[in-house]
C-alpha cells in the first residue's frame, strides 16, 4: 500500500475525522503530556508529520515550539490553516522531506506510521534520521500489540507493533529509545503505545 492511497482514503472521510479528532482536547491527557515532555524544549524546527487537522501542531506551538505540520491530505491542511492561522502547515510526504540533512530538532509521528507495511518502515525511519539533527528527538504514537500484524482500521489497513519490536527498528535506524508509554484497551479504544527516542550523536553523514 502506498501513501498516496492512504491520503486518498483519509481525504474521503476528512470532515468526519476532523469532527472526531480535530482539537487537542480530544487527545488523551497522558499523550499530550508525553509529547510535550519530549518536544516542548527543542530549540529549532519540529515537524509534525501526518499532522491531520493540525491540532497537535497547534498544541506544540502554544508551548513556544517552532512546530510545522505536514500532511498528505489537502482537506486537513486547509482546515489546519483556518483553525490555526498563526501556524505553519503544508502538503508533503514523510517519505521525502523537503529539508536539509540533520537540520530538524524534532519529529512527531503520531499515528502517522501505522499504515506503513512493515517492510516499508525502515525507509521512512531512514528519512527521519537523515533530517534529524544529532540528539534530536523523535516521538512516535502507534497501536500496541503482542506481534506485528495488520488489522482493519476504519479508514484503511493499519498495523500494530509491540513496543520492543518498534524500539529495535528505531535502533537500527540510528535512534535510541528513552521512554515509552503504554495504555491498554478500555473497551472502546485499542491498546496504545508511544516511544520517545533520541538520534545518535554521531551523525551518519
Amino acid at each position: 500500500m502506498d501513501l498516496e492511497h492512504v491520503g486518498q482514503a483519509y481525504a474521503s472521510v476528512a470532515d468526519l475525522y476532523i469532527g472526531l479528532f480535530g482539537t487537542s482536547a480530544q487527545v488523551h491527557d497522558d499523550d499530550l503530556a508525553f509529547i510535550g515532555r519530549h518536544l516542548s524544549s527543542r530549540s529549532g524546527t519540529v515537524l509534525d508529520l501526518g499532522c491531520g487537522p493540525g491540532h497537535i501542531t497547534g498544541y506544540l506551538r502554544s508551548m513556544g515550539v517552532d512546530a510545522q505540520g505536514i500532511d498528505l491530505v489537502p482537506e486537513f491542511i486547509a482546515h489546519a490553516k483556518a483553525a490555526h492561522p498563526n501556524g505553519r502547515y503544508q502538503l508533503g510526504s514523510m517519505e521525502q522531506l523537503d529539508v536539509a540533512n540533520h537540520s530538524i530538532a524534532g519529529i512527531l509521528a503520531w499515528y502517522s506510521l501505522i499504515h506503513l507495511p512493515p517492510q516499508d518502515l525502515a525507509g521512512v525511519l531512514g528519512e527521519f534520521r537523515r533530517a534529524m539533527a544529532p540528539a534530536g528527538t523523535l516521538v512516535v504514537g502507534f497501536f500496541d500489540g503482542d506481534e506485528v500484524g495488520a488489522f482493519d482500521h476504519k479508514v484503511v489497513t493499519a498495523y500494530r507493533w509491540p513496543v520492543d519490536e518498534l524500539s529495535e527498528r528505531l535502533t537500527r535506524a540510528g535512534f535510541t529509545a528513552v521512554e515509552h508509554l503504554r495504555r491498554p484497551s478500555d473497551g472502546t479504544h485499542r491498546p496504545h503505545a508511544a516511544i520517545a527516542a533520541i538520534a545518535a550523536i554521531a551523525a551518519d553523514v
